[in-house]
């Protein structure tokens, strides 16, 4: 203290000497106080007795993750072993690499692994009108109520009364193909058709309504504020989450593209859920999710949580399936071998003049099956799982992991886990054929895992089954199919290919454009 007071008066006099250069350092030193200040705070948020790599100053392993995070994460198991910390700024975050931590940590202790935590763009911004999805919302008692509502209306008996909408919606993508690509004529994007047939699927099932045309400006309206929303929900891909300051940036692009993304997806669900409203009060509406909530006086759901409802929907619909589906339909493309294979499998059950097959038929065609589910591992449509944060304290390899602690499961790593798989690194649809009840982590697992994942297979066998009994898929362009270097943004939730063509040949013109004339849906929207 004395020291203190002695150098008080030549600071002072240094001050009153240089005053331009004590303006001009005053930043500078400030700035690096504030450093010195937050290492010391970011060392004390570290979770005792987890190893993982030295990170930097402010950013902490961020810029170390480079554009592939999972794969990095990946890469830096096999030195620090299958749960290890990394930090995020100043969150500390522990990695689970591999699938037998997965099951430890997620089904063993799912009770205290069951929240998610908040995240500043996604649940702050984006989210701050229309609730947070089911998959993103903490723990508490409104998601219990939304997660009773989304279970019943996802549950296998549910599902099986959808099929009549799984049909349609198929029906209209091999309809949409043979019109827009002149049967087999011309080369096709397959990623605007595939994203109608999924966001049709999510509209019909919770608001009775569909979009007719890819041409439709509201289809547009919808696939381009969702792709943001995407973006927004990705783990690695907004530096605001993690690092504060960059929340102080009035001029943040990313802050006000959050907030153009929540206006304009406001607009867009106040519109569909008027005019479900309007169809309730006139009894014209037809049985969807929404509906049958807001008529149940037992639901007691509120509008917020209503609208929470209607957002999983149609995420739910614009992330897994259309990821899977667009990959799948590259690899038919380029592996004539595993095309011609199932093809052969599903001629078995059904005969050439029936090339929709049967939409009643519950995943029976094994090889098919088997096909959709190496797809999901292979690709590994959500690289990395929606985070889970815990709600109590658990022991892990002797190890405490106190409560509040976030996890990310590397999904990617789960899916290629050498444990588990044999030969990761190869596409081999027949690894279910030969073990059909081997695990696969693209739906999650524990409490939280995606609970339409029942729809969603089904949905997924029924395109593939009708895909590839009406169409001879051929390679137009180069295709990179692999699921390391053919991503298109690894920032992004889910892992879109880079956009591509291909030719969709009918096995049979006439047969198919005969059964195109005479389809019949069950529904209509």
């Amino acid at each position: 203290m004395a020291i203190l007071s002695s150098a008080t008066p030549q600071l002072i006099q240094i001050i009153e000497q240089n005053p331009i250069i004590c303006i001009v350092l005053a930043p500078i030193l400030i700035f690096a106080i504030y450093i010195l200040a937050n290492e010391v705070y970011r060392y004390n948020l570290r979770i005792p007795s987890f190893s993982g790599p030295v990170g930097h100053p402010i950013y902490g392993n961020i810029l170390q993750t480079g554009s592939n995070p999972a794969e990095q994460y990946k890469q830096w198991g096999s030195k620090y072993g299958d749960v290890y910390q990394v930090q995020l700024g100043n969150n500390p975050i522990l990695i689970v690499n591999s699938a037998s931590k997965a099951k430890e940590i997620f089904l063993s202790n799912s009770r205290s692994t069951n929240s998610r935590p908040m995240t500043y763009t996604f649940h702050r911004i984006v989210s701050s009108t229309a609730g947070f999805t089911i998959g993103s919302s903490p723990m508490d008692e409104s998601l219990k109520r939304r997660r009773k509502a989304a279970a019943s209306a996802l549950n296998k008996p549910a599902v099986q009364s959808y099929v009549p909408h799984i049909d349609l919606e198929t029906e209209e993508f091999i309809r949409d193909v043979f019109v827009r690509g002149k049967a087999g004529k011309v080369a096709l994007n397959p990623l605007p058709i595939v994203r109608r047939l999924s966001l049709n699927l999510s509209l019909t099932l919770n608001w009775g309504t569909r979009i007719s045309s890819i041409d439709d400006p509201l289809f547009n309206e919808i696939i381009e504020v969702e792709d943001h929303v995407s973006s927004f929900r990705s783990v690695t891909a907004n530096l605001q989450d993690y690092v504060p300051f960059y929340r102080l940036n009035p001029f943040s692009k990313d802050s006000k593209l959050a907030a153009e993304t929540r206006q304009r997806r406001d607009v867009y669900l106040t519109k569909l859920n008027k005019e479900l409203d309007e169809k309730i009060a006139n009894k014209t509406y037809k049985p969807c999710i929404q509906a049958n909530v807001l008529l149940d006086p037992e639901a007691k759901l509120s509008s917020e949580e209503l609208m929470s409802l209607s957002v999983t929907m149609i995420n739910a619909g614009l992330d897994t399936v259309i990821v899977t589906i667009v990959w799948g339909i590259a690899l038919l493309a380029t592996r004539p071998d595993i095309q011609e294979k199932a093809y052969m499998a599903i001629r078995d059950m059904f005969p050439e003049n029936e090339p929709f097959c049967d939409p009643s038929e519950d995943q029976k065609c094994a090889y098919v099956t088997a096909f959709v589910r190496e797809t999901l591992r292979y690709f590994t449509p959500l690289r990395l799982s929606l985070p889970r944060t815990t709600s109590s304290p658990f022991m892990l390899d002797g190890k405490k992991v106190p409560k509040g602690t976030t996890f990310f499961m590397n999904t990617w790593a789960c899916n290629y886990d050498p444990q588990l798989y044999d030969k990761p690194e190869e596409f081999r649809p027949e690894r279910f054929l030969e073990n059909p009840g081997l695990s696969m982590f693209s739906y999650g697992t524990g409490s939280r895992m995606c609970a339409g994942s029942l729809l969603g297979n089904r949905e997924l066998y029924l395109f593939f089954m009708r895909l590839i009994s009406s169409y001879e898929i051929l390679k137009h362009d180069n295709i990179n199919v692999d699921p390391l270097t053919g991503v298109k943004d690894y920032g992004a939730l889910g892992s879109l290919p880079y956009d591509y063509k291909v030719i969709f040949k009918p096995r049979n013109e006439a047969i198919l454009s005969e059964a195109l004339d005479n389809y019949k849906p069950a529904v209509h929207g």
